[in-house]
């Protein structure tokens, strides 16, 4: 026969207590060494996810998966010691690791040892200093005394302004803010109904950036908050999810999108499906999103600038406006949000800048 037809058989995909246990083993042991600071980053976001959507029930991971971490655990203590600037990696690892079936209760010591120590009331920033407080907590441990702490936040959460217009420092920090008021969805964060504004603003912008990673950070803060996310984003995000391409790899580069496929597969937990169904491999993995195939927010920028004082804060007019400017793929995502989302009008009169022309 001179037709061959080549089968290639499609990947099989594990339980999840062993895809889980690749994954743990993975960022553990196989990315980066424990002595860069980026394993710590790494590994913390991980178990925090793992954490927060309840892996110990949903994929049955115990001990067993966590044993790559026992060393770390040992030394945790000894870590903080020597390295204090990293208390926030360091104690969030230990109470998720205890939290996710570790043994022991070296978590409750380091957070008596961090809250006596000045480390905490050292922190420059509100978000960090809600990190820490709410760290500390988990083991009933008080922080340093900020009675106003809380309010802040929520102020600033409660400026939709703000994110109407691209920065994304702004955005990460409003869905953190939402996480740690909201102890990852344990509480009601007790948002103004303009935070919630300022959440779909955040998200607009990071759909028409197709920045599936923010995206899903203001999806899951919305559901933290109480709220559900519009389909339109949370269908593209499951759409996305489940392009990622996961290659095991030795010795390829690590600047990869490994936080983007946490955060969405941390975003499709929530919205009840199963996260991580993907094969995963013991070993070191690269994590690749899917090639992005437009950038519909720099097209509508840049038509927006060009048009100077023809700006206007009403979408409709806007769109008679724009329509040969704009490639057809970017209009037609914009009509869609237009009936899909909520407060886009509200959001295009803030994006269009209509009076600083």
């Amino acid at each position: 026969m001179s037709n061959v037809i080549a089968l290639h058989p499609v990947p099989r995909i594990a339980d999840p207590d062993t895809r889980i246990a690749a994954l743990i083993a993975c960022f553990a042991q196989h990315r980066r060494s424990e002595e860069d600071v980026f394993w710590l980053k790494e590994n913390a976001e991980l178990l925090n996810i793992l954490d927060c959507t309840g892996a110990a029930r949903w994929a049955g991971i115990g001990p067993r998966a966590l044993l790559p971490h026992v060393e770390f655990y040992a030394s945790a203590e000894a870590r903080l010691a020597f390295f204090p600037q990293y208390y926030r990696f360091l104690l969030s690892m230990v109470l998720d690791l205890e939290d996710l079936g570790m043994p022991g209760e070296t978590g409750a010591r380091m957070a008596q040892s961090i809250a006596a120590s000045a480390v905490p009331g050292a922190e420059l920033s509100d978000l960090q200093r809600m990190e820490a407080r709410r760290l500390l907590a988990r083991r009933g441990v008080s922080g340093p005394a900020d009675l106003g702490l809380e309010d802040r936040l929520r102020g600033f959460c409660a400026r939709p302004g703000i994110f109407a217009l691209p920065n994304k420092k702004a955005a990460y920090e409003l869905t953190h803010i939402v996480f740690y008021l909201s102890e990852y969805g344990r509480r009601d964060p007790r948002l103004e109904p303009e935070a919630l504004t300022s959440l779909h603003f955040a998200g607009n912008l990071a759909f028409l950036e197709q920045n599936s990673d923010l995206l899903a950070e203001v999806c899951i803060a919305l559901r933290y908050a109480g709220e559900l996310p519009p389909p339109l984003w949370t269908g593209w995000l499951s759409r996305e999810t489940q392009l990622f391409h996961v290659e095991t790899d030795p010795q390829g580069p690590l600047q990869d999108g490994y936080h983007d496929f946490l955060v969405c597969n941390w975003q499709l937990a929530l919205a009840g499906e199963e996260p991580f169904r993907t094969p995963l491999e013991s070993g070191r993995m690269r994590f690749d999103r899917s090639p992005r195939r437009m950038a519909p927010l720099r097209e509508l920028s840049r038509a927006l600038f060009a048009m100077k004082g023809r700006r206007s804060a009403d979408w409709a007019v806007m769109r008679r406006r724009m329509e040969g400017a704009l490639p057809p793929g970017v209009i037609d995502l914009l009509d869609l949000m237009a009936r899909e989302t909520a407060h886009f009008d509200a959001f295009f009169e803030g994006f269009a800048r209509a009076g600083r022309a």
